[in-house]
Formats: structure tokens, sequence, C-alpha cells
């Protein structure tokens, strides 16, 4: 019986699985890749053929081969907060039937951390790179820059630059939460803000000027606190907060999590919202329609934002766009706690 493998590592090649399932090695490296050009006879047949020689792909001998990988990195800022989980899930299902590899790397809100991750993931020459914001180091900066890689920023926009961008304003995200609190009626109007990423900052940026604007603006209810955001430390926030301002009115958090931890809290001192004080999130999470009140809270478009920014991607690496700002929007969704 003939060997197989590669004479170097013993293992089944691309070649062998090519000539098992009688098609060119590219082919079989297409259907492999899952690229929606090969007619899924074929792939069964490659898939087949691979499975009974327990054929691996090796993706750096690809990238050796073809001096171009077809990897697509994304970062982001953290894998528990389904903003991002939402998103990630959109990208996958716009790169994979063209046969892109999504590596993903979280950064847990460090910069410093993403820099690494930028420096690592560009030695594996990956067509392109999804980042998300505009905020990171210099050192990072230049290293993208210099890469020459595509990149795609997503969930937020900066028309000063000259790049491809996915997202929404934060800023005027967090003044339309002021104007519809000040439409309610509230005066003492406090932002309850945690992680203090980039765009929880712009947003409470944004918070602030539309609030001086009508005259009620208080610098001492602006609660900001770098701990990850979370439903304890909403509760704890909210508490502190009613404590020492207790003519508190209405408040606008920067996360929906910070805003239900809140909503149970005022349960616990029988603090009535909206009577006493309206609530107002950010990215209406799916349970924030079922909270008692149901949460006010700002719709964000996640799925939209990873679609977008993945199509955007595609362009930018066949060549076919130039930088494009996509402003996807934002909805507010008024329920009962306002």
């Amino acid at each position: 019986m003939p060997k197989t493998g590669s004479r170097t590592t013993g293992r089944p090649t691309l070649a062998e699985v090519a000539r098992l399932a009688a098609v060119s090695p590219i082919t079989a490296s297409r259907a492999l890749r899952g690229v929606v050009t090969v007619a899924p006879e074929l792939v069964d047949k490659v898939r087949e053929a691979a499975r009974t020689l327990g054929y691996v792909a090796n993706p750096a001998a690809r990238t050796l081969a073809s001096a171009q990988s077809q990897s697509v990195v994304v970062l982001i800022p953290s894998l528990s907060n389904q903003l991002f989980v939402e998103s990630l899930e959109a990208i996958h299902q716009v790169l994979r039937p063209h046969g892109f590899e999504v590596l993903i790397g979280n950064y847990h809100y460090s910069p410093e951390e993403e820099e690494k991750l930028i420096r690592n993931y560009l030695a594996y020459q990956p067509r392109g790179i999804l980042l998300t914001g505009f905020d990171r180091t210099e050192n990072a900066r230049q290293l993208l820059e210099t890469s020459g890689v595509p990149c795609v920023h997503m969930m937020d926009l900066d028309s000063s630059t000259d790049t491809c961008s996915a997202g929404f304003s934060q800023y005027a995200a967090g003044a339309a939460a002021a104007r519809h609190l000040i439409e309610r009626g509230r005066r003492r109007i406090a932002y309850i803000a945690a992680q203090l990423d980039p765009r929880a900052l712009r947003r409470g940026e944004g918070f602030r000027e539309a609030l001086q604007e009508a005259g009620v603006h208080d610098s001492a209810l602006e609660i900001m606190d770098s701990r990850p955001s979370s439903i304890e430390l909403g509760a704890g926030l909210f508490a502190d907060l009613m404590q020492q301002h207790p003519d508190v009115d209405g408040i606008f958090f920067c996360n929906d999590d910070l805003a239900h931890g809140a909503i149970f809290q005022a349960q616990r001192q029988g603090i009535s919202i909206p009577h006493q004080v309206a609530l107002v999130g950010f990215n209406d999470l799916p349970a924030s329609a079922h909270m008692v009140p149901r949460l006010t809270s700002i719709r964000t478009p996640r799925e939209a934002v990873g679609h977008h920014s993945a199509m955007l991607l595609l362009e930018l690496m066949a060549e076919r766009t130039k930088p494009t700002q996509i402003d996807l929007g934002f909805d507010l969704v008024v329920r009962e706690s306002s």
C-alpha cells in the first residue's frame, strides 16, 4: 500500500484529499474553506475524502504557499458583553461563505493588550482587520498603517479620519437620552457610567452638553466608575446616588445591566419608578423589555454593525471601495421606566 502524508510530518496532505475526491487541489481547498461557488456535490466529496484521510488544514502552510492568508482578525474589548457577541455572529455569517477564517482577539478594554494582539496577529498576514472604535495606542496605529492591511472600524463614527467604519454616533445617543428625560419634565438628572471605555465617555459628553444647553446640568450628578459594568454594580451605584442626592428625578445609565441593577435596588428601597426617578438605559438588551417596570433604553444596531462592517471589509479587501462611513443610527425605545 503506498505511503501517504507529507514527507516531513507524515500527515495527510491537501493533494491527497484532492486525488481521493477526484478534484483539483484548488477546488479541494475552496470546498474545505466553505467558498460558496463550489458545487454542493463536490463539497460533499471533498469533505468525505478529508474525513477518510483524517486531513486537517494547515493555515500557516497555506499562507506560505500563497503569500496571503485567508484569515480576518476581529478585535473586541469583551466576550461577555452581548453587544459584541451579536456583532461577531453577523461577521461570521458574512465572511465564512467567502472562505475566510475569523480570528477573534479579546483585549479586555486594555489599549496595551490590543496593541500586543495587533502585533501578534499581523505576523500571520491577515487579509483584513475589524477594529472596535478609534481609540488605541500610537504604536498600534503605526503598526496598522505600515502593515497595509485593510481595516474597518466598528461601533463608532469619526468623520475627521480617512477610514472605513460602520456604527453610530455615541455622542448623539447620549444627547438623545438627555433630551428624553428633559421632555419628561425631569430636572435633577444624573449619569451613571461604568467601565469607562471611550464610547461610554462619548455618550457622557453628548448627555452632558444636552443638559447644559437646557440649563439643568450638575457635575455632582455624574457618577463615573471604572469597574466592569454589572447588575450588582448598578444596584450599588444607584443606592449611593439616591442616598447622597435624594432629589434626583432622572438617570441615564451607560449600559442596560447597570439600569437593571438600579430597578432591583429601587424595589428593595421602595423607590417608585418612574414616579420618583425615571430611568433610561443603553443597548436595549433582551431582558430590558421584561423588567418591572419595563426599561426605556437606546437600542443599538448590534447585528447590523457586524454585517455592514464585514461587508465593508470584503469591498476594501477587493479594492472596490474607498474610505466610507456608514451611520446605522439608533432608536430610543420608550417604555414604563421613564
